[in-house]
């Protein structure tokens, strides 16, 4: 047996290139493409600006219902002949939804992709939306978030996005809902939502060997039966931020532990800061080395973990903190979590700490973009967030080059330790009056 006493030096990092996008106007619609040369599986998203943002007041998670309805059948074929069409070609209808876009997808062997893109389409333009099977997915989803509410976490979250952005605007209410508002979902919501955005052409992403497909024959099947014009996209919306800290306090009698969110509003994706922000981000509490987790996990032993990181859509975003605690702990505990944001912002970070992030983010970006699942993706960032197409192409050098000077200078700007509101689903009693002399901020108690 050969024991090797020294670990191998990593090699130099091979080059990354992001595949050339070709953007073309086919069947009535924008086809945005990514050339993928020898890749016989290809991937079709049809990306729909129908996302959370559009649902009404009082009917969140709406376009996730819609989303599992598409599959119970069609105008032309019921559940079972849909499902079967689908096998027949071995692939299945995939969909997401977040703040700004919904999206519905297929992944197939390039030369199915035509007629995978036909059943794509069916599905979305002409959906049976049976009364019945519409109430049958309200009702499981309803089920399954009341499962999800029933765990630490969903209701932190749902008080501290309430508190950023207030509980009147739609981004301040939880994404995907919660149960009541799911649970209200009528049948006639689902069919309105459908004829209100998802007749619109939307952007078909294709991520392949181009020389195999037909783009124009793509467009012409997803745009079929389509019309009307793409919605205006509103301006992003103002950062607006407290001047001083609060707590609010969500009761959970009995808990062992804490689940803590801690954020205050940040920029949209597409501020011009992304990079820095992120890295600083990460330096802060975007990785395992981070100094939230050194100091809260390594050395105090409070957690198993925390994290932090700007979430940034379309038009707003919010910078935010996320652990749970023991719950004795739980005051020292964001105590030192403020205190790490407040030393991040005063002081910005190292060139050790930085080139530690640097390698990390950039490595991780070329690891996560190599899948026709993951380019199509990143085809819908470009799209979605009017963002140039040599975005994903530079992107690497951009955070392998961003120095410290700037990275600290986006933490200044962009972190604010007095502004931010702290959130702590617990026991009540156990922790409201170390949280009220912890000098944190002001204690408020909600029901959520």
């Amino acid at each position: 047996m050969t024991i090797i006493a020294q670990r191998p030096e990593p090699g130099a990092a091979r080059p990354y290139r992001f595949p050339e996008v070709v953007r073309r106007v086919a069947g009535g619609g924008e086809v945005v493409a990514a050339h993928l040369p020898g890749h016989r599986l290809a991937v079709a998203i049809l990306l729909l600006d129908a996302g959370a943002g559009r649902e009404p007041a009082g009917r969140e998670g709406l376009a996730g219902v819609l989303g599992k309805a598409l599959e119970e059948g069609t105008a032309r074929r019921d559940s079972g002949a849909y499902a079967l069409a689908l096998e027949g070609l071995g692939t299945e209808l995939f969909y997401s939804a977040d703040w700004d876009a919904f999206r519905v997808g297929v992944q197939v062997p390039v030369d199915r992709l035509g007629a995978a893109v036909e059943l794509l389409a069916e599905a979305v333009r002409t959906p049976a939306l049976d009364p019945a099977d519409v109430e049958r997915v309200r009702d499981d989803e309803a089920t399954a978030l009341r499962m999800y509410w029933a765990n630490p976490g969903p209701r932190a979250d749902a008080a501290l996005r309430a508190d950023l952005f207030g509980a009147d605007q739609r981004h301040g209410r939880p994404m995907g809902g919660d149960p009541a508002s799911v649970a209200a979902v009528t049948v006639a919501d689902v069919v309105d939502f459908h004829r209100a955005w998802f007749t619109r052409p939307g952007t078909l992403l294709v991520a392949g060997d181009l020389d195999l497909i037909d783009l124009d024959a793509l467009g012409a099947a997803a745009f079929a039966g389509a019309s009307g014009a793409s919605p205006e996209v509103e301006p992003a919306l103002p950062v607006v931020l407290r001047d001083s800290r609060r707590i609010i306090l969500v009761d959970r009698p009995g808990a062992v532990q804490s689940a803590v969110r801690l954020g205050h509003p940040a920029p949209h994706r597409a501020h011009p800061d992304y990079v820095p922000m992120s890295l600083a981000s990460t330096v802060l509490g975007g990785a395992f080395t981070s100094r939230l987790n050194h100091l809260i996990r390594e050395v105090r032993g409070y957690t198993y973990g925390i994290r932090s990181d700007f979430g940034m859509s379309r038009r707003f975003g919010r910078f935010s903190i996320s652990s749970s605690v023991q719950t004795g702990v739980t005051a020292p505990a964001l105590v030192d979590a403020v205190g790490e944001v407040s030393r991040t912002q005063a002081d910005g970070v190292t060139e050790e700490e930085l080139s530690v992030a640097r390698s990390w983010r950039a490595g991780q970006l070329s690891v996560e973009l190599q899948t026709p699942g993951a380019i199509a993706s990143a085809l819908a960032t470009l799209v979605v967030h009017g963002l140039p197409d040599d975005y994903h192409a530079t992107l690497r050098e951009q955070l392998l080059s961003a120095t410290v000077e700037q990275v600290s200078a986006a933490a200044a700007t962009h972190l604010h330790a007095q502004g931010l509101t702290l959130v702590v689903e617990g026991d009540a009693a156990q922790t409201r009056d170390e949280l009220a002399a912890s000098g944190l901020g002001e204690l408020l108690d909600e029901s959520v």
